[in-house]
């Protein structure tokens, strides 16, 4: 299939109660034609992507990783291999339509601004991003290049969170002033998402055979090589991840930050922290967010538990104990109860309530359902056959953003008032460098755009 322009469909004011786009099927092919997908990040999130293309022309695969990445290799036996993302858009920019970006968050901007300045579309894991600025950047990219977005949050494709919108938006809840939500990591260990070296800083190891350790390191500093880094354990260090919060916000805080309109906080406030080396999340910690009211909608309060805390259990809530993770949005009428994602959402009542409820009050659907998950809703917004993605880059950046305004908190276990309007950190302004970071020469990327 001959490569989309990034000007090859038209842009709508036809928009919907999620707020998606719905896209003309003006794209020079019909919907039941095959894209061809390039795929930066093979092994880990890569395979839960490309599993879900298998329908598609899968052309291109990326990793510095081939150990990890082997499995995808051996997959796709046509697709042309690469270590640098740069080296294969500079060789197959016009044979592919979309990219799929699975890297360690510190690499996500880089590779999905390469593809936007190329005219790809593209579909990047949670977070979007690893600092404010990158996120602004691609806000801003995806209406220059024209391009559909998704970012990798699964939730917002489900059922579940369209009924917490669609429960706010009928007055079920009332207004909403607080919220709360845990999740029971980080868990360190060599099989865990999180571990921790001997000593800080990481002693120096060999690197493994088969790994590009300095395209790994891409635009962060440079270090010598520690297992406790790559393949999988980098999310504990700041340079590389966002922690906890910064992972599974996205997923925890959706279905409020989109039913509640929250936008961003005006502070976050580290209420507890364990304490931590400097660069590395700690065991555990609690982060405060205040957002302001907006409009006729009052101020509300959002706490954040992790590392096994969780909130006192109140008797108003019928409950003897909590799950291992989970988000409560409490309402003067009624409160919302999901897990850690916003898949199974419910009111937070007595079993018998709950299912009379269910049969004889719920609201009527009045969002649509996306038919199967994130990636099929990426890839049918590119065919013209469906709305813009729900998480798409002008949803996406927000949501992240919120989040890493308390992911600086917690780092740097402090209150941070936020000027958002300005893009800066004013009662610390010496952290306004992490909400732009600086980036080793060679892998500079949107500029240009501001």
């Amino acid at each position: 299939m001959k490569n989309f322009s990034r000007r090859s469909f038209l842009k709508t004011t036809s928009v919907v109660t999620t707020g998606a786009v719905f896209i003309p099927n003006m794209i020079s092919c019909s919907p039941s034609q095959k894209l061809n997908i390039a795929v930066i990040g093979v092994g880990g999130r890569g395979k839960a992507n490309w599993s879900e293309c298998m329908n598609e022309n899968v052309v291109a695969l990326c990793d510095v990783d081939e150990n990890r990445a082997a499995e995808g290799f051996n997959t796709f036996p046509n697709a042309k291999r690469y270590n640098d993302f740069r080296k294969m858009f500079d060789e197959m920019a016009s044979e592919i339509d979309a990219v799929l970006v699975s890297t360690p968050d510190h690499m996500h901007f880089a590779a999905a601004m390469a593809a936007m300045q190329l005219g790809k579309h593209v579909y990047v894991e949670k977070p979007l991003a690893h600092n404010v600025w990158q996120l602004r950047t691609l806000k801003k990219a995806a209406h220059e290049y024209n391009v559909i977005t998704q970012m990798g949050n699964q939730g917002h494709a489900t059922d579940g969170i369209r009924r917490v919108k669609e429960w706010v938006d009928a007055g079920i809840t009332g207004d909403v002033t607080e919220i709360l939500a845990w999740f029971n990591g980080p868990e360190f260990g060599e099989d865990k998402y999180f571990n921790k070296p001997s000593q800080f800083p990481p002693l120096e190891e060999p690197i493994p055979e088969g790994l590009h350790w300095d395209l790994w390191i891409g635009g962060a500093e440079k270090r010598p090589y520690n297992h406790v880094y790559a393949p999988k354990t980098w999310r504990g260090f700041y340079d590389f991840g966002n922690g906890e919060l910064g992972d599974w916000a996205c997923h925890t805080l959706d279905a409020p930050f989109w039913s509640l309109n929250l936008g961003m906080p005006t502070a976050t406030e580290a209420i507890f922290n364990s304490g931590a080396p400097q660069g590395f999340l700690p065991d555990k910690s609690i982060i405060k967010f205040e957002f302001p009211a907006r409009g006729s909608k009052p101020p509300v309060t959002l706490t954040w538990y992790e590392g096994g805390l969780k909130p006192e259990i109140r008797p108003e809530w019928n409950l003897s104990e909590l799950p291992d993770s989970g988000m409560f949005m409490l309402g003067e009428k009624q409160n919302i109860m999901t897990g850690g994602r916003p898949n199974n959402a419910q009111l937070m009542m007595s079993k018998d309530e709950w299912e009379d409820w269910k049969t004889n009050e719920m609201p009527e659907p009045t969002i649509p359902r996306i038919d199967g998950g994130p990636q099929k809703e990426f890839l049918d917004a590119i065919k013209g056959n469906g709305p813009m993605p729900g998480s798409n880059f002008d949803y996406a950046p927000e949501l992240t953003e919120m989040a890493l305004i308390g992911v600086l908190a917690q780092r740097f276990n402090t209150r941070i008032e936020y000027d958002a309007e300005n893009i800066k950190v004013t009662n610390h302004p010496e952290l306004d460098v992490y909400i732009k970071e600086p980036v080793r020469s060679g892998w500079e990327y949107g500029e240009d755009l501001w």
